[in-house]
């Protein structure tokens, strides 16, 4: 849609307005080797996806699900970032999902799509559950990192999911990544947090890998 094509214009033209050189140099020095990276930070990001929605009409999914499309495909670090900000959680198919997640080629991009998306997926649990298990550090990362908010907001796992979660957790505690071995130490201290059964076979688990909780 031209429409779209115009809005995507104008938003990586404003980009060069938010540009912050020593943010840039930073995230390269710490190996974000990003196509195009204009420095934004994340709360001016945030402030411009909040103003992109307020101005959409109903119903938002409408206009901002194209947008979200558009922004993911653009090569460009604030682009990926908005769109997982902008995109409607309840209009993103298990399939576009998929497609994203394959894309995912930085770290912050995995962790700014699981706190502003993913986890707000009506099949958050079951995508999560699937990337714990995944050999690729992104994929573990982005499901830690939901199970983690999850558990935060109180839900629950069943009988088969707590074995699941704590097998894959100390599997990743054990493992070569250390953005997913924190990520998940952080989950499972959320999990514990769910009440006293919970902590007990938190602390039950970790005991058996030398941790303390």
């Amino acid at each position: 849609m031209e429409e779209v094509r115009e809005q995507v214009k104008e938003i990586k033209q404003s980009f060069r307005q938010m540009m912050d050189g020593a943010v840039a140099k930073s995230m390269r020095d710490k190996g974000l080797d990003y196509h195009l990276n204009w420095g934004a930070t994340l709360p001016r990001l945030r402030a411009m996806a909040d103003e992109l929605k307020a101005k959409s009409p109903e119903p938002k999914a409408k206009n901002l699900y194209p947008l979200a499309i558009a922004l993911w495909k653009e090569n460009v670090r604030e682009c990926k970032i908005l769109a997982t900000m902008l995109m409607p959680p309840e209009e993103m198919l298990p399939e576009v999902c998929d497609i994203w997640m394959e894309q995912v080629e930085e770290q912050e991009i995995a962790e700014q799509a699981a706190f502003n998306l993913w986890q707000h997926l009506p099949y958050a649990p079951e995508k999560a559950y699937q990337w714990i298990a995944s050999d690729k550090e992104y994929y573990q990362l982005c499901g830690f990192h939901v199970l983690s908010r999850l558990f935060m907001n109180g839900q629950e796992p069943n009988e088969r999911g707590i074995n699941e979660f704590l097998d894959q957790a100390l599997s990743a505690l054990q493992g070569s990544f250390m953005s997913v071995r924190k990520a998940a130490l952080q989950s499972v201290m959320h999990f514990a947090d769910l009440g006293l059964v919970h902590k007990r076979l938190a602390h039950s688990a970790l005991k058996t890998i030398g941790i303390d909780l």
